[in-house]
């Protein structure tokens, strides 16, 4: 990198730094005084600095540890809302007997327990398993909070008196103070105008720019409102708790307060703020990513936003996450990577430090006028439309549940409903698609092995008898009964039933007994139940087949039969549906004569013996390959004994197996119809031995015995076409939808 690109990108997050300061600052400050506004009007000061404090801490440290580029962290509207709702919370459970010198140190209890979590979330990896939260759950919760910012902002928009109920007050008009809603009409009006008029300067700051301009007009004609202590309309002197050493003291000493009780009460807060947090950092983090075209590292940049908390407890600020309005500010600034967001957190210490005096003349009607803007973005309005379609009126009824619970009771016990609701809607899912993604019996597919016309006769008729289900998903409780409910009518009927586990990625002990009881009843009936592609290397690493060894369902004698492979297992139910028929083997030691032949069959001997002359033979020690692909050759093969397999090349070395062909049968019959390149090798199973029939030295006997090369050409297209059906058959059930 040369230095006038280094320059360029200094530069660039530098202005991407400001710019996200000057629409962070006002959100935090906000976020700050809606908190600690519920303990009084007085405490207005003290929250401004938290939010300050929160900026500045979370948005130097965060990036420093997470190092996601371009990412800004500040105080955020989940935080607000869950502290709001635990000090609502003691309130009203200890009603006059809770005081500030209580409710503090509990509240500060609860954003270190959370900033802690959060670095246990990101130490075990739980970045990927947060994400798998339902969206609904997470809609539920943001428009829940955003409706609780409104509700809690429109008495300080109207200027209510303490105590006064929304309802009641917004039917009083005489008692608004019309000076702090007009000043919060205009901070709206203009935050919702200026995307339209300007992307240059943040909407916050116009918003905020234009509220206090409002306020000092309106002030020329009420002159009390140059008055700032005592004056309910603006934020007043930001008070600070001494020095930052008698903040870390002050920290310190809250840990002291720390027991059984208190863990009793910030514990579910405590969660609740993590997860939102979390949720909030990670969903900005994968909005970033598509606008950077990079990927961020999400349980790096959990641990640093719990250290980026932790600190903000540290020096008494507002817990915070990754936020989407200022990181988009930034990256529309020119920030780029992770300096920009500790340059944000600079900026913001230096504005409380050069402009700390003026932010306490910032009307409070502004700040109710910006979070009140915020807390309508944050509210989901698309899911209205969930109602006009009958599939996701579901969907809706979720949402609305948590954003139900969070308004009559909290937050917190919305937390719980949301979980509850996932649980549900993890179920639904799981039971709405079925765990069987085909099923099809041996009369409609067959193994690789390729089996005489006569033995595939018998399979045909008999096929029926032997099931095989291919599975999917998972297989707990909440499936176990829809799949015995669809393999029942089998159950009764067949003897053989193959459950190919390829793509289950879960079993539990409750589909362990049903499986059990399906090998019971197939067992009392004289069939057998199996399995075959067991996951031994799942992303838990479950190894399926030991799991259900240890719960005693494959066990030797009368348990489960366990196949490496699905061909494997319906080559089993194959030769068992053969031996009950009565077929005769075809053995492996015994030598096969041309007559024993099925497509010789109704030669006569002189036409045999005109055969033999053509032929020779071949020996096979296992192992040994009959030809490969890419050969050219004109011979077609006829197995006398042993079995061969025909495998397909594929790249990096990998071979896929097409068929295995048995005793009896013949191979290489394409390149002997038009002496073209092999297909694919051959390879001999087992010790064996081959006719090989030259169609040069076939070519010489048909031209003196015409009739004699058309009876084995007839013969050919008959057996090809068997072949050729039964793979149609095949493909076709496969291309079932």
């Amino acid at each position: 990198m040369d230095s006038h690109t280094a320059t360029s990108r200094w530069a660039g997050d530098l202005w991407g730094g400001l710019a996200a300061m000057l629409v962070a600052m006002p959100s935090s400050v906000a976020f700050g005084i809606l908190v600690y506004t519920s303990l009084g009007a007085e405490y207005a000061g003290q929250g401004a600095m938290a939010g300050l404090l929160g900026a500045a801490a979370i948005g130097i440290v965060a990036p420093l540890c997470g190092r996601t580029a371009g990412l800004i962290s500040a105080p955020c509207a989940p935080a607000a809302a869950v502290l709001t709702a635990f000090i609502a919370g003691i309130l009203a459970e200890r009603p006059g007997t809770a005081d500030a010198g209580i409710i503090l140190p509990l509240m500060a209890l609860t954003a270190l327990l959370a900033a802690l979590l959060q670095i246990f979330y990101g130490l075990i990896g739980g970045g990927r398993l947060i994400k798998f939260i339902p969206f609904q759950v997470v809609s539920g919760y943001l428009s829940a909070v955003g409706l609780i910012i409104a509700i809690g902002q429109l008495p300080k928009l109207f200027g209510l008196p303490k105590g006064t109920s929304l309802f009641t007050g917004l039917l009083s008009p005489d008692i608004w103070k019309w000076q702090g809603l007009v000043v919060g009409i205009i901070t709206i009006g203009v935050m919702l105008l200026a995307p339209r008029l300007t992307r240059t300067l943040p909407a916050a700051i116009l918003g905020l720019s234009a509220g206090i301009a409002a306020y000092f007009v309106i002030a020329l004609y009420s002159p009390e409102l140059f008055t700032l202590t005592g004056n309910p309309l603006v934020i007043g002197p930001i008070r600070t708790s001494g020095s930052f050493l008698e903040s870390l003291t002050g920290r310190a000493a809250s840990l002291q307060t720390f027991s059984i009780a208190s863990l009793h009460i910030i514990l579910v807060p405590a969660l609740t703020l993590s997860v939102l947090l979390s949720i909030d950092t990670l969903k900005t983090c994968v909005g970033l990513d598509a606008l950077t075209r990079s990927r961020h590292n999400s349980n790096r940049e959990l641990i640093g936003q719990g250290i980026g908390n932790l600190t903000s407890f540290l020096v008494g600020g507002m817990p915070g996450a990754g936020t989407m309005g200022p990181t988009l500010v930034n990256i529309t600034s020119g920030g780029r990577s992770y300096r920009s967001g500790i340059i944000e957190g600079s900026c913001v210490i230096l504005a409380v430090l050069l402009l700390g005096r003026l932010i306490a003349w910032v009307p409070i009607g502004a700040l109710a006028g910006i979070l009140l803007v915020i807390a309508w973005r944050m509210f989901d309005r698309t899911m209205f439309h969930l109602l006009s379609h009958p599939a996701g009126r579901l969907d809706f009824a979720v949402i609305a549940g948590v954003i139900i619970v969070a308004l009559t009771v909290d937050l917190i016990a919305a937390s719980g409903v949301g979980i509850f609701l996932a649980i549900l809607l993890f179920i639904r899912d799981q039971v709405q698609g079925s765990v069987i993604r085909r099923k099809r019996s041996l009369n409609q597919m067959s193994s690789k092995t390729r089996r005489l016309p006569a033995d595939r006769e018998i399979l045909n008729q008999a096929g029926d008898r032997a099931v095989c289900c291919e599975l999917q998903g998972n297989l707990f409780f909440g499936t176990t009964d829809q799949l015995f409910s669809q393999l029942e009518p089998d159950l009764r009927s067949c003897r053989y039933l193959l459950l190919d586990m390829r793509l289950v990625h879960s079993i539990d002990y409750t589909a362990v007994h049903l499986l059990e009881q399906m090998q019971s009843q197939l067992a009392e009936r004289g069939g057998q139940l199996l399995f075959s592609g067991m996951p031994s290397g799942l992303i838990e690493q479950r190894d399926f087949e030991r799991y259900l060894a240890q719960m005693g369902l494959v066990r030797e004698g009368s348990g489960v039969k366990v196949a490496e492979t699905q061909d494997s297992a319906l080559e089993w139910m194959e030769d068992q549906l053969l031996k009950e028929a009565g077929a005769e083997p075809a053995f492996e030691e015994s030598l096969l004569d041309l007559r024993d032949i099925q497509l010789f069959q109704d030669f006569s001997e002189a036409e045999l013996a005109g055969l033999a002359g053509c032929m020779r033979t071949m020996t096979l020690a296992q192992g040994d390959m009959v030809f490969s692909h890419g050969d050219r050759g004109d011979e077609l093969f006829i197995i006398r004994r042993g079995s061969v397999r025909v495998m397909l090349p594929l790249e990096g070395g990998k071979r896929h197996h097409l068929a295995t062909i048995c005793c009896g049968d013949f191979f290489g019959e394409l390149s002997f119809l038009d002496s073209g390149i092999r297909s694919a090798d051959v390879e001999a199973k087992c010790p064996g031995e081959l006719y090989v029939l030259s169609r040069a030295r076939f070519n010489s006997k048909v031209e003196t015995d015409t009739a004699f090369g058309v009876q084995l050409f007839a013969r050919l297209a008959l057996a090809i076409a068997e072949r050729l059906r039964q793979a149609d058959a095949e493909l076709q059930v496969l291309e079932e939808r």
